[in-house]
């Protein structure tokens, strides 16, 4: 039974799989790259969500499975889980267009409705 990819070694691949160095992953995602290394590494072993968030859309993969790597979704304190997904949130839609920020406000508002009905 072959074993479970680590987090580290996940993201390695798939930023050799893309030809970026760790210093062209700083500068795309603006995370230095001695933090990537330490990542990679799995000297840090649960990174922010708002990093995993910046590598998965840097790397083209799941951030889902990325997230579920970091050990994230477990039995963690239910607010700071929340303050986390806020911020990746937010992150994403800062780099959305403005006509975009507006169609993912009213998706929000229509979810918000539907679970109120």
């Amino acid at each position: 039974m072959p074993a479970q990819p680590t987090l580290g070694a996940t993201l390695k691949q798939a930023r050799e799989d893309a030809g970026l160095s760790l210093r062209a992953v700083e500068r795309r995602t603006g995370v230095r790259s001695g933090h990537l290394s330490q990542i990679e590494t799995n000297t840090i072993a649960r990174p922010e969500l708002a990093i995993l968030w910046s590598l998965a859309a840097t790397y083209g993969v799941d951030f889902g499975r990325l997230s579920a790597l970091a050990g994230y979704g477990g039995e963690e304190d239910v607010s700071a889980r929340q303050r986390q997904r806020t911020t990746v949130a937010l992150r994403a839609m800062s780099e959305l267009s403005p006509a975009d920020q507006a169609e993912v406000l009213r998706f929000m508002a229509e979810l918000k409705a539907r679970h109120h009905e």
